[in-house]
């Protein structure tokens, strides 16, 4: 178990954590808090999300109008599916919202229903728990549709659209090729919206509050993790400093993070002053993602890092693909000699290779985040790669974890702590972060 800290003030309203982040909302409470009502109609409501800009919360930041007037204008009977498997090492986002505010995902698919016309929805997760919460909210507030809880077995891949689209239908939760994209041709054939239950939630926010439409889409959860300090689920507007975020979290002197889950590659400790905003981000080279951040210590070897991320994405891969076998076992296997200090002279050549040639050829992002592994290390660490060329630093010399547990985030849980005041003192680009309970 870790520890938790809580900030003295509640969230302001229009956040996702709402007002008591650690205790689930029943129906009643959800209603209580302006949930669930009839104020905004779906023209509105889509108008409101053009105006605001609302990106998708699943890893590609796309805007959420847009996507859903394309499932919206193929006509026909759409579907709609809230995604909620999060395979991202170093997330917890997408379980605790199904856990803790499963009214709010729930009444988010609806009016995303209301504004594609979908006449069927489903929830899509791997996590037992959430699962049983989101039943028992169906039961608890019967939708204006009818809505199935279609569980799925934990993987990295599982949650890419075309994998739920194919689990839903009865196959196996793996990438398809594309075209068609789901909008086009999904769940039975017909357009299909999956959204990430974070963004259906910033869409129930924006249909019950709207006139907080622009704060509501630009905040966003993050998972925090790494540096030998405990978890942390929190929410913060777009533009905080990745630094203030490292300072707040307890890791003053972190050497980098790995960002987006690992989507994002990793970044020095030069980029910790960008800002957590996806297009900021994007051209520096790295990824907001599933907003998932784990910081490197200041004696931790970001070599090691990259290796544990690549070994864990060659294990994840849905083998489906030549290329990314191939491609990622190869990104996996020279980072690994690389720690090791047992890789040739042309290692770091073949990586930069391998990161220009490898993007876009999987089916899925998985053989993308492999190649921006090996490119965001080279980047951001040429001295340490250098080293590794001749031998390994003390730490990767000893014996890594067998089973990859350093990728790993507890899942939090949603039993109410008591607060605690914060130890680190408050400065003027400081961030408060609820610390969640972790459990194995």
């Amino acid at each position: 178990m870790t520890a938790i800290r809580l900030p003295t003030a509640l969230p302001p309203p229009g956040t996702v954590l709402g007002a008591a982040p650690h205790r689930p909302e029943d129906a009643g409470a959800y209603r209580a808090a302006g949930g669930y009502g009839t104020g905004t109609g779906p023209e509105e409501l889509l108008a409101h999300l053009t105006a605001s800009g609302l990106r998708g919360r699943g890893g590609a930041a796309f805007p959420a109008a847009v996507k859903l007037r394309s499932v919206r204008d193929r006509g026909g009977a759409p579907v709609v599916v809230a995604n909620g498997e999060e395979g991202e090492p170093g997330s917890a986002k997408d379980r605790w919202l199904l856990r803790a505010r499963p009214h709010l995902v729930l009444d988010g698919l609806a009016r995303a229903a209301a504004v594609t016309g979908a006449v069927r929805g489903y929830v899509y997760l791997s996590d037992p728990v959430a699962g049983a919460g989101v039943r028992a909210a169906l039961a608890e507030h019967p939708p204006p549709l009818p809505v199935e809880v279609v569980e799925t077995g934990h993987a990295y891949v599982a949650g890419e659209e075309t994998a739920v689209v194919r689990r839903i239908d009865g196959g196996p939760a793996l990438p398809t090729a594309k075209p068609p994209r789901p909008y086009e041709r999904g769940v039975g054939g017909a357009p299909t919206l999956v959204s990430n239950v974070e963004t259906l939630a910033r869409i129930a926010l924006t249909a019950a509050r709207p006139r907080l439409r622009e704060a509501i889409a630009r905040g966003t959860l993050v998972t925090l993790s790494g540096a030998g300090a405990p978890p942390v689920l929190t929410e913060v507007p777009y533009g905080t400093p990745l630094r203030a975020l490292a300072r707040r979290y307890g890791a003053p002197d972190a050497a980098g993070a790995l960002m987006g889950g690992l989507f994002g590659g990793l970044v020095g400790a030069g980029a910790l002053g960008l800002p957590l905003e996806p297009d900021a981000l994007a051209a520096a080279g790295t990824a907001l993602g599933c907003g998932a951040v784990r910081f490197l210590g200041p004696r931790e070897c970001p070599v090691a890092a990259a290796a544990d991320a690549a070994a864990h994405l060659a294990d994840e891969s849905a083998r489906q693909c030549g290329v990314c076998v191939t491609g990622t076992a190869a990104v996996a296997g020279a980072l690994s000699a690389l720690a090791a200090g047992t890789a040739g002279p042309d290692t770091a050549d073949s990586l930069h290779r391998w990161a220009r040639g490898l993007p876009g050829r999987g089916a899925c992002g998985l053989l993308d985040a492999a190649a921006g592994l090996a490119g965001s290390l080279l980047r951001a660490f040429p001295g340490p790669v250098r080293a590794h060329l001749t031998a390994p630093c003390p730490g990767c010399a000893e014996t890594a974890p067998p089973d990859g547990r350093r990728l790993t985030v507890p899942v939090p849980e949603t039993a109410a702590p008591h607060p605690v005041r914060a130890r680190v003192p408050a400065g003027p680009t400081d961030i408060p972060l609820p610390v969640l309970k972790g459990t194995p």
